[in-house]
């Protein structure tokens, strides 16, 4: 409900001022539905950062296993070079003492 108040008021000078004054029982509430429209994207905006953090993280648990895996082949390998000199050299010492 508006109700208008009307207030005159007397300068001693004989002058007459008028003021008009609105009043409104209850505030008009403008933007509501718009609030919850930014709540519910803001929270969808969360969930996906929730869901592509998740999935890199697991894109760098898996990139450190492959370097891993690489690490222990690299060592397979040079222990394999390794024995593959022992067995040379064991076989030049065959070769120099057989003579």
């Amino acid at each position: 409900m508006t109700e208008e108040r009307i207030t005159q008021v007397e300068t001693p000078g004989g002058n007459t001022h008028t003021h008009t004054t609105v009043v409104q029982d209850a505030p008009r509430e403008a933007g509501g539905g718009g609030k919850w429209l930014v709540i519910i994207v803001l929270l969808v905006l969360a969930a996906i950062a929730v869901v592509v953090f998740t999935q890199m993280s697991g894109a760098e648990v898996a990139k450190d296993n492959a370097v891993a895996g690489a690490a222990n082949s690299v060592g397979d390998a040079a222990g394999q070079v390794g024995d593959a000199a022992q067995g040379v050299g064991e076989a030049a010492e065959d070769a120099v003492g057989g003579e």
